[in-house]
């Protein structure tokens, strides 16, 4: 295998030369009191940090770090920290997801600015991992990615509690009478208990699968709960490969191929993962400069079996999935459907990476269906496709025809929603529209639409709700959403009235309104844009240039192309 000399390191342009600026460049260092021990004829590895006290599942990063530090020290490394943009999903509004593409941005530039040689990306909360990736992968010099790990179970009166998942049920159990408000508080205390991410099958947990699934995580590093021990361990394991990856020169389009998404693809639905993991891989594959079209999924998840029982899909929640064997039990379980000669960023292929996983708990991993539980839909009121996780909604919608209920926009349905005189039963369709990437802006996960509270207080759980928003990893229900195009950009979504049948049909993949064609051309040649409101900074760079959702809500101009040269030192 071919090494690269101390000479050929990236970081030896800014240390290594007998100038004026590898003067200054030596000189500061010493100012920081580092000496040429530190540097010299070693690798620096940035470890790019998304700590911050505003995202609760990142807490124990700066005990993460060190443990990090400490590996790549043991293997002859330099380390650095930099702290970068941390995408909350609890706090930042409209959505995290409006803020995606602004961390991979400062993560691309990060990287090539600087005399880095290698990276740990450090991540976990949903839209830090693929951010930290796409940024990474343009950058296109080794990384490794760090998953944060999931916390603890939840728990309430000895009921174990999933994040999300039953924030959302008990809500509704509240809005219905069925539970006091002391009782919702005493849940609000126990359902997260520690440091980590959502510890359901959200889109924070498939995520950081996805991101093993593609082989840029030590194996097993996704499914090791943030508390334990076993974390800390992986952080240093992580920074010891990625010195020795350096060295070796493993550039990002060695792992992210056409392959190995195929990989992440079939790892998302043998998990019945989050719907949001459509959105974020095509964007990451579009950074890899690997097409991918939303149609795959829909190939992939008819064919992959599910195995995990896993919330809000199924039972169990990521602790019990650990101890059951976790990711490598499962991929074990689907090895036929994977392409396992992919590399992994340990040097060895997939294949190798899985061999010995066994599952010690097949109440947690078993086969639970034929297929991965997630559709992709085409019909007039989706002409670019919709999706819908049909694997946590009532069987009763599989098929389902009803008479819409149109909202314009969220606070619409806010207003109106638990009007006793709205007009509702619990065969109606109910429609968002102005909630995607444009509409919304940043496309927010509203997409799992409140259920009327006259119609919980009838014991109605769940009914037919189609939007263009995303919805939480973390959600369950009859549920359409990414419908693109969008209807802020005239998609037909724009053009749905009330009392408009609407048909789902999942085994057909279909998504119709049931007007004639005729009529949606009258409509839609009627349709005027709402008025544009003033923006500015980086809201106003996402309006311009952001894709919609079967594209990846990426920036154009962040599509692989040739790439950045390396910066000129002068």
């Amino acid at each position: 295998m071919t090494r690269l000399t101390p000479e050929q390191l990236r970081s030896f342009r800014w240390f290594g030369p007998n100038d004026l600026r590898s003067f200054g460049h030596r000189s500061r260092a010493k100012q920081m009191g580092l000496g040429p021990a530190d540097w010299q004829g070693k690798p620096v590895i940035a470890i790019l940090n998304t700590w911050s006290e505003l995202v609760p599942c990142h807490l124990h990063f700066k005990i993460l770090v060190e443990h990090i530090k400490r590996g790549v020290l043991q293997a002859g490394g330099m380390p650095v920290e930099i702290p970068v943009l941390a995408l909350s999903e609890t706090y930042m509004k409209p959505t995290a997801m409006l803020y995606r593409n602004l961390l991979a941005m400062e993560a691309e530039e990060v990287i090539r600015s600087q005399p880095i040689d290698g990276v740990v990306l450090l991540g976990g909360c949903d839209k830090n991992t693929p951010a930290l990736i796409m940024g990474a992968t343009s950058a296109a010099i080794p990384f490794i990615f760090v998953p944060g790990g999931p916390m603890l179970r939840g728990n309430w009166r000895g009921e174990v509690l999933g994040s999300g998942s039953d924030t959302w049920k008990y809500w509704d159990e509240l809005r219905a009478g069925t539970i006091t408000q002391d009782e919702w508080c005493e849940i609000e205390d126990g359902i997260a208990r520690s440091h980590g991410h959502c510890m359901t099958m959200g889109t924070a947990s498939t995520m950081t699968a996805i991101a093993e699934a593609l082989g840029l995580t030590m194996p097993g590093a996704s499914s090791i709960p943030a508390s334990d021990m076993s974390h800390w361990r992986m952080a240093a394991e992580s920074g010891r490969q990625i010195v020795e990856n350096v060295w070796r020169d493993q550039r990002p389009a060695e792992l992210l191929t056409a392959e190995s998404f195929h990989n992440a693809i079939v790892t998302d639905m043998a998990l019945g993962g989050s719907t949001n993991a459509i959105i974020h891989l095509i964007a990451m594959a579009g950074r890899a400069g690997v097409p991918l079209a939303l149609e795959k999924f829909d190939e992939v998840s008819r064919r992959t079996p599910r195995y995990a029982d896993l919330r809000p899909a199924g039972r169990f929640l990521m602790e019990d999935f650990y101890f059951a064997g976790g990711l490598r039990a499962l991929l074990a379980q689907v090895l036929d459907l994977l392409h396992a000669d992919c590399l992994s960023v340990n040097g060895k292929t997939l294949r190798e990476n899985l061999a010995g996983a066994q599952v010690h708990n097949p109440e947690v991993i078993r086969k639970l269906s034929d297929d991965g539980g997630t559709a992709v839909l085409h019909g007039n009121l989706a002409p670019r496709g919709a999706v819908i996780k049909h694997a946590a909604m009532e069987p009763r919608f599989l098929k389902h025809t009803g008479p819409a209920v149109v909202f314009c926009d969220y606070e619409d349905i806010a207003a109106r929603i638990d009007d006793p005189a709205l007009p509702i039963t619990a065969d109606s369709v109910i429609v968002l529209q102005n909630a995607g990437p444009i509409g919304a802006p940043g496309m927010p996960e509203w997409g799992m639409l409140p259920i009327p509270k006259k119609l919980l207080e009838q014991g109605v759980r769940d009914m037919l709700r189609i939007s263009d928003a995303r919805m939480s990893g973390t959600s369950y229900g009859a549920c359409v959403l990414h419908v693109a195009p969008e209807s802020a950009i005239g998609g037909p979504l724009a053009l749905v009235r009330e009392g408009d049948l609407i048909t789902l049909d999942v085994e057909a993949r279909r998504l119709d309104v049931n007007i004639p064609d005729a009529e949606l051309a009258t409509r839609a040649a009627a349709w005027k844009p709402r008025a544009s409101k003033r923006h500015r900074g980086f809201l106003s760079l996402f309006l311009d240039e952001t894709t919609q959702a079967d594209e990846g809500c990426d920036f154009r101009f962040l599509h692989r192309g040739e790439g950045d040269a390396e910066p000129e030192i002068h």
